[in-house]
């Protein structure tokens, strides 16, 4: 079985078993009147704050559960009872929608996502300066990125690489993290020299002291990020209030310092 087949399987695995842990997870009546949020991975430190003022303003409860968005996008067609659902990639909650199991009207826009390039400081690589060229470093034996077969940095990744003409010098060295957040720790752990992570993710205390690079915007298709409420909610006055925080300038000037581009006020209903 040839490695991609094998890497499809283990995929495959992963999303079923992932779906009937949340379906567990939420089948306690302890979580009952908690929004339930799935958020892709980039998200991880920015919802985190989101869910925290939000909570604070309202004293609704949220639960944000972090994940690769094609993995998501399989459990919400298999039933998985979430509220919201914040994907790195517009395509998944489209999709949802023309398979009527999310809300069209909800449809929204939130963020623009970047890649960057990033190494802990002590590997030297001086990627700030050298940007991709710091991959053909005889020292660097692994470099992290996202899954591309269900997770969409994975998938800049590899047409940022392709763009800028190493992918195939360097594809043997490419490692696979299930999403965004698990590629970056990959690199903080040492598994790997380098890696091509969110923007999002770098202003996290694990590693803001790191040597980053921001991918250029063209190397890439657009990171278009976007959120929908789940038609299968029982918590839609609930998720739509949420939406509407993460829409308002609070919410607007959360995201941004996390390294996203938000939308303006004037695009808000622009999927």
């Amino acid at each position: 079985m040839s490695f991609q087949l094998k890497l499809l399987d283990c995929t495959r695995a992963f999303a079923v078993g992932a779906i009937l842990l949340v379906l567990v997870f939420y089948s306690s009546p302890a979580n009952a009147g908690q929004l339930r949020v799935a958020a892709a991975a980039d998200l991880q430190f920015a919802m985190k704050d989101l869910a925290a003022k939000y909570e604070a303003k309202t004293k609704q409860s949220v639960e944000v559960i972090y994940g690769s968005s094609g993995n998501f996008f399989t459990q919400i067609q298999n039933g998985a009872p979430f509220d919201l659902f914040f994907s790195a990639d517009a395509g998944y909650p489209a999709v949802l929608v023309e398979q009527g199991l999310a809300d069209k009207q909800s449809l929204y826009r939130y963020a623009l996502g970047r890649l960057a390039l990033w190494a802990p400081a002590e590997e030297h690589l001086n990627v700030s300066e050298k940007g991709f060229q710091s991959l053909l470093d005889s020292r660097v034996s692994k470099i992290a990125i996202a899954n591309p077969e269900h997770a969409p940095y994975g998938r800049a990744a590899v047409a940022a690489l392709q763009k800028a003409g190493i992918y195939e010098r360097i594809h043997s060295k490419l490692v696979f993290g299930e999403n965004i957040s698990q590629a970056a720790q990959f690199v903080q752990s040492g598994n790997a020299q380098v890696g091509l992570v969110a923007l999002s993710l770098t202003g996290s205390p694990a590693m803001q002291k790191g040597d980053c690079w921001v991918v250029p915007a063209e190397y890439h298709s657009a990171l278009e990020q976007t959120a929908v409420i789940v038609s299968s909610s029982k918590n839609k006055k609930a998720a739509a209030d949420f939406l509407d925080f993460v829409k308002s300038p609070d919410g607007r000037q959360i995201l941004s310092l996390y390294g996203f581009t938000t939308t303006s006020a004037s695009d808000e209903n622009k999927p």
